[in-house]
């Protein structure tokens, strides 16, 4: 149950008299309401107020729910006057005043926002509006808002401290007559059950919902007696707070949960680049073994002139070593492990291209949708250079999505990729998933953060790939710890689903 929900729960018992206990000794609504009746009479006598339409009687069928005997349903007309706004005009607000207006984006459930795009206006001009000033325990009521949303009909309470306000068109206040207080009434209108009722009125156009003072008078009201309406009203100012309390310590929690599967993924990861997953094994053959063989087989693809020859890496310090791995592990640099890192190529998308031109944005959920996937034009002698193989691994260098890596498992049709991805094509002698794994890891990205240029937008580059440290575990290995990570994610994909 979220912080709302419970809300909710207390406004609904509130209003069926199941919050407080009732007292005999209570003097009935029905009595309350017979003195609101007579002073309403006579505020229209005096032509303080007008006369309205006589309002519907209730019927049976219209209650929601029993209610205690000494209660009575009321129209919310029967108890309030409404007051509608001005229109002021927007010429005539002025910069420095004390006598502000309230519009919509100003006016939520328990709260005045006055510092949002606050409008002032002159003392002659609150003069002549006099009528539209805020009193003290009218409730305020934004009437305009998303049709279907119902996010308007937010209810505030006029305080002594609410001073020089004055309301704007589509903000009404609900006066309560003489001897009815506006606490319990505020409380009530903000139930569930008197909120699908106001939204039954709802009018307007596709996207902008507007409840009329007309039908908002004809709303249904629970009205206990005066005095249990003031211990309703002191058990729910009890009980808010510690609702509160409750409300930010679940939210707490869900961001917590919401954080832990990816928490724990990253926790794995990185016990699995330190060799600390369990499966390590001593006897198998060494990676520094592995490792000559890779650069012996670089050597010969530069020999056999299909790769450049590179400047040499610089050697890894004990001081760049974050952490110690197991003894037949070692310690290499990307550009170490592959064969070439090339960036993509930079051309337009085109309907009538020549060849798929893979973008990063295709890329969604380790997966490309090949369908979505553009053409491009290129000649054709250059193809071959930026031609996609599986096992490639595409990083990309600029953006918003720096960093982002994809291996390449299919190339179901002829693709090259675009100017912003990197290319890294590496040694069949290492496990592609494990080098994924590495990308994905802390360590992946604290080396790429020490070398991403922070301009307006950020970016990296092959050197700051190349450069990255990488712990190499033997083959045998990075087979069980790929085998190993999917088995564990496998399990904490359940607990993904059950926090979205």
């Amino acid at each position: 149950m979220t912080g709302q929900d419970l809300k909710n729960s207390i406004l609904q018992l509130a209003i069926q008299g199941k919050l407080v206990a009732q007292d005999a000794n209570d003097e009935p609504a029905s009595v309350l309401l017979e003195r609101i009746k007579a002073e309403k009479k006579k505020l229209i006598e005096e032509k303080k107020i007008k006369k309205e339409k006589t309002l519907a009687k209730i019927t049976e069928n219209e209650k929601p729910f029993e209610i205690p005997d000494s209660w009575v349903w009321v129209r919310l007309g029967e108890i309030v006057s409404f007051i509608g706004g001005y229109a002021y005009k927007s010429q005539k607000f002025v910069q420095d005043s004390t006598y502000q207006v309230l519009r919509l984006g100003n006016v939520k459930n328990d709260t005045l926002r006055l510092s949002v795009n606050p409008v002032f206006i002159s003392k002659d001009l609150a003069i002549l509006t006099e009528k539209y000033k805020c009193i003290t325990n009218d409730i305020l009521i934004t009437m305009t808002g998303t049709r279907k949303k119902r996010d308007y009909f937010y209810t505030y309470k006029v305080s002594e401290k609410d001073c020089n306000l004055f309301i704007n068109q589509r903000v009404g206040a609900l006066r309560p007559y003489k001897g009815l207080p506006s606490d319990y009434l505020c409380y009530s209108l903000k139930s569930e059950t008197v909120l699908l009722d106001v939204f039954q009125y709802e009018t307007g156009t596709a996207n902008q919902g507007n409840l009329g003072a007309e039908n908002i008078m004809k709303i249904l009201i629970p009205l206990p007696p005066l005095s249990e309406q003031k211990r309703i009203v002191a058990k729910i100012e009890e009980l808010m707070p510690l609702v509160d309390e409750y409300d930010k310590a679940q939210k707490e929690l869900d961001a917590l949960n919401s954080a832990m599967p990816e928490q724990l993924k990253q926790s794995i990861l990185q016990e699995a680049i330190m060799g600390k997953l369990g499966t390590n094994n001593p006897d198998d053959e060494p990676a520094s073994e592995l490792l000559k063989r890779i650069r012996k087989e670089k050597e010969q693809l530069i020999k056999d002139k299909k790769i450049k020859k590179e400047k040499p890496l610089p050697e890894i310090t004990e001081d760049e070593i974050p952490f110690e791995i197991p003894d037949n592990w070692v310690w290499c640099r990307w550009g170490d492990l592959s064969f070439s890192i090339q960036y993509g190529y930079n051309a337009s998308a085109q309907q009538n291209g020549d060849i798929r031109m893979v973008r990063i944005s295709d890329i969604q959920n380790n997966e490309v949708l090949w369908d979505s996937v553009p053409y491009c034009k290129i000649k054709a002698e250059e193809i071959e250079g930026y031609l996609l193989k599986p096992n490639d691994i595409l990083f990309a260098r600029t953006g918003g999505t720096v960093g982002k890596s994809f291996l390449v498992k299919k190339v179901p049709y002829p693709s090259i990729y675009a100017g912003y991805l990197i290319r890294t094509r590496y040694s069949n002698n290492l496990v592609p998933q494990y080098l994924k794994y590495f990308m994905e890891s802390r360590l992946y990205w604290e080396q790429l953060r020490e070398g991403t240029i922070a301009t307006a937008q950020p970016n990296c580059n092959g050197k700051t790939l190349g450069n990255m440290r990488i712990p190499l575990p033997p083959l045998a290995e990075q087979h069980r710890i790929v085998s190993k990570i999917e088995n564990l994610f496998a399990c904490i994909e359940p607990l993904a689903k059950d926090v979205k």
